[in-house]
């Protein structure tokens, strides 16, 4: 009988499409269960499919039928080898419902797959968890932003599960690329492009949940995932005002960014040792990508979380691959560099709570090469020594504001350091900068004499922001010859910014109780209890340092006041270092040698009538000031009573040799400095006598001091290559034998020093002469002859020593100790032909 008769015979309207009728004892069921007619009983059907069948209510709107959802999950526990087929099955009228835009039965098939995802976790999980996987990628596939925020919620329920058998052949590829391209959604609609973004977030925090700690699943780490799960995220985390709100009131508990930064912070906290390159570099490929390094606040943002979310312990993996990033773009502009480097700065800052790591010589280092290469590049204007980017601008004061950046992040890192290492880092940046006559000059050969400059000015700045804050209990460990040597050497530079940053330095390292402001600015005090300065006893080491190295710390000082290019920070330095001294390293000794040293500088300023008049006049106040503050430091009344008396008698007549005067900003002198004699003087023999009542020794108070010049000051003269060869030749030259054959005694009297000073000039002039013609004769002689000459001195020398060893050396006795019957000395045996006896042989 033809269909339409037969729906006739039963009193049934006829249908204008075919369907599929199921007759169960007479109950007529309208469920369509697939294309085209069948004409199968229910009776016949397998339970499973009448069970997830009756899960379904007739209209959408009711949910699923509770009862029926009980009945489907009892079977599925009941009947596990069931499980893949019930997943098969949902995920084919979901597929179908999908199709016919039945959206509602959609939703009802996906919160069956959960409810049975949550309840079962039997051996054949897997083969459901496929069909699950294949219906949210069928969601996530779909155009409409419901149903993929649909299938992203129920992928995130599954990540949250743990299951209890291993997969092995599962891939989640397509949903972090999926995933991905949702966080970068451009809905037209600000607040549904807003939750497609956020579902692609949750989607992404789901995989690394879920994948993250199986060995059997895919590395999430690669880097062909992690190049599209930190971009994703980083691109929402710069969202964070360019998002577009409306006014209608937003349902999710916290925005987009907020919801990135916590994936963002799990992602990272998740990552172990060897991770951490790989998620890191996909950081620094966006900020470059994306020029936000300029900017700086982002970049800065993005790795303070990735320096609070690692574990602790891996912070130097990620300040090396800063460095790294920062030498890959050494040739980029400034403003790139200077933005590396200040998120060096601020990650470094951080890290002092961890490690610091292995190479911390190699983090200063590579410090250190961007200052010189910025120097380079300020001065040369190219990129390179070739020319070939010179297209590229170079903008001076964008360099400048990089080297000022390197220059805070080298003190940043220093901070972090502990003592020890500090003092490391102080011997590494000082052995980098060109010493001059004992190293060659750094930077490029195009920058010459001017390149050496400004990059020992760097440096120097540099190791003034390691020094700062620096407090050794141990000034001789501090303060080793090995630094203290090239150190001082710059104290008798003709740059006058040169002699400043290093009198700072010396200021910063002895200063270890903060006194240093506490002698700013320089001025007459009449009780200095006021300044509460921090006094200690003099320890062993600092007796020791002193006892080694007063000497030319008093030389140094007392040279720099010759330097005609000294201005009022000079003087304030000056004072403050020798304050520095007399309070923490100063001893009965010490103190003796520091008030010879205040004469001796007022002798300086008397003498010295080559000086400028401000320089002869603040080397005055300097003494005046300096001698005001030992003598109430060592609390002897007269000696107190005679510097007051002095001072007095300066403000009455002569107020210009007073710091008041002299040592601020408009300085009051005269246009020349007449003869200074009288009450307005420091007598040395009277401070000798009354020091001597209180135990100093009188006959040392009463020499006066003599600084000696040493190669080491001519060396500092010296500004480049040639001048340190040619004076190299001069000292060789000095040590030939034909010199030391010249020595005579002859009788000092006044009337030979007064012939010897007015020879100088012409002596200088000649030795100068005869410099110029030893560098020229190395440069232009043949290289026999200069081997040939090299050879007869080596000759020379070892015939020298053969002589000296001659005279030396005796042979040894002969054991009898008998020296012969009169007639000479009887031959010695050599050792080798001693007999000994056997008790004396080992």
């Amino acid at each position: 009988m033809p269909l339409p008769s037969f729906l006739n015979f039963l009193g049934l309207p006829n249908f204008p499409s075919p369907g599929i009728i199921l007759i169960d004892c007479g109950v007529l069921l309208d469920h369509q269960v697939g294309g085209g007619v069948c004409g199968c009983c229910g009776a016949l059907r397998p339970r499973y499919k009448r069970l997830v069948d009756n899960i379904f209510p007739e209209d959408p709107e009711d949910g699923l039928v509770k009862a029926n959802m009980e009945k489907l999950t009892f079977y599925a526990l009941s009947a596990p080898e069931k499980l893949d087929r019930i997943g098969a099955y949902l995920s084919e009228r979901l597929s179908r419902d999908v199709a016919r835009h039945r959206y509602g039965y959609v939703c009802m098939a996906m919160e069956a797959l959960d409810q049975l995802l949550m309840a079962c976790h039997c051996q054949s999980i897997n083969l459901f968890v496929e069909s699950f996987l294949t219906m949210v990628r069928k969601l996530l596939e779909a155009d409409k932003p419901n149903l993929q925020i649909l299938g992203t919620n129920s992928f995130v329920k599954f990540a949250n599960i743990e299951e209890d058998t291993p997969s092995y052949h599962r891939s989640y590829d397509f949903f972090v690329s999926r995933f991905s391209e949702m966080c970068h959604s451009s809905y037209e609609d600000p607040d549904i492009r807003t939750k497609i973004r956020m579902a692609g977030i949750r989607g992404l925090q789901g995989v690394v949940r879920k994948t993250v700690n199986d060995e059997l699943q895919a590395n999430i780490w690669d880097p062909q995932h992690m190049d599209k799960i930190v971009p994703s995220l980083l691109f929402n985390l710069q969202q964070e005002e360019g998002i577009e709100r409306s006014p209608s009131p937003v349902t999710e508990k916290e925005s987009p960014v907020e919801l990135t930064e916590r994936c963002f912070r799990e992602l990272l906290g998740r990552a172990v040792y060897g991770n951490i390159k790989n998620a890191v570099k996909p950081v620094l490929m966006h900020l470059d990508n994306h020029s936000l390094w300029e900017g700086k606040q982002f970049a800065v943002r993005c790795f303070k979380i990735i320096m609070y979310s690692i574990q602790s312990q891996h912070s130097h993996l990620v300040i090396q691959q800063l460095l790294g990033h920062l030498d890959a773009n050494s040739k980029n502009s400034a403003r790139v560099r200077a933005g590396i480097v200040e998120v060096i700065a601020e990650a470094a800052v951080i890290e002092a709570s961890g490690s610091i790591g292995p190479t911390v010589l190699e983090v200063f280092n590579t410090l250190l090469k961007q200052l010189r290469l910025s120097v380079d590049y300020e001065l040369t204007g190219s990129y390179d020594s070739f020319g070939n980017m010179g297209s590229k601008v170079i903008k001076i004061h964008e360099e400048r504001q990089l080297q000022e950046a390197v220059i805070k992040t080298i003190g940043t890192f220093a901070n972090t350091l502990p003592t020890y290492q500090r003092s490391e880092v102080m011997l590494f940046i000082i052995g980098k900068i060109p010493v001059p006559g004992m190293y060659p000059a750094l930077g490029s050969p195009n920058t010459g004499i001017e390149g050496s400059r400004m990059i020992q000015i760097m440096l120097l700045k540099s190791l003034l922001q390691v020094t700062a804050g620096f407090k050794s209990t141990n000034i001789l460990t501090a303060l080793p010859t090995s630094f203290l040597d090239p150190l001082l050497s710059f104290t008798l530079m003709e740059d006058a910014e040169i002699r400043l940053l290093v009198l700072d330095i010396l200021i910063s390292i002895i200063d270890r109780h903060d006194n240093r402001h506490k002698f700013s600015p320089v001025r007459i005090i009449s009780d200095i209890s006021v300044l509460k300065l921090k006094v200690d006893k003099c320890s062993r080491q600092d007796n020791l340092f002193m006892k080694k190295h007063s000497q030319r710390l008093y030389r140094h000082i007392y040279l720099a006041c010759k330097e005609e290019s000294s201005t009022l920070w000079h003087f304030e330095s000056k004072y403050t270092l020798l304050g520095l001294m007399c309070v923490e390293l100063a001893n009965e000794e010490v103190v003796g040698d520091l008030i010879r040293l205040a004469l001796a500088l007022q002798d300086l300023a008397l003498c010295d009538e080559a000086l400028p008049v401000y320089n002869r006049c603040a080397i005055h106040a300097l003494s005046a000031a300096y001698l005001n503050l030992i003598s109430q430091l060592t609390t002897v009344p007269t000696f107190c009573q005679h510097v007051h008396e002095v001072i007095e008698s300066r403000k009455k007549e002569h107020s210009f040799l007073l710091p008041e005067d002299v040592l601020t900003e408009t300085s009051n002198i005269p246009e020349k400095l007449e003869k200074v004699e009288g009450e307005v003087l420091f007598v040395q023999a009277k401070i000798a006598e009354m020091l001597g009542g209180s135990g100093y020794n009188t006959e040392r108070l009463a020499t006066p001091y003599i600084p000696q010049i040493t190669d080491e000051d001519r060396f500092s003269k010296r500004k480049s290559i040639g001048d340190t060869v040619s004076l190299q030749l001069e000292m060789e030259s000095r040590q030939s034998p034909e010199k030391e054959q010249r020595s005579t005694a002859e009788q000092i009297t006044f009337e030979t020093l007064k012939q010897a000073i007015v020879d100088s000039v012409n002596v200088e002039e000649l030795e100068k002469e005869r410099r110029r013609q030893v560098v020229e004769r190395f440069q232009n002689a043949p290289f026999e002859e200069i081997a040939a000459h090299c050879g007869a001195r080596a000759s020379l020398l070892q015939s020298k020593l053969n002589q000296i060893f001659e005279i030396t050396i005796r042979p040894p006795p002969s054991p009898s100790g008998s020296v012969g019957n009169g007639h000479g000395r009887t031959r010695s045996i050599p050792v080798y032909e001693m007999k000994f006896p056997d008790l004396c042989v080992y």
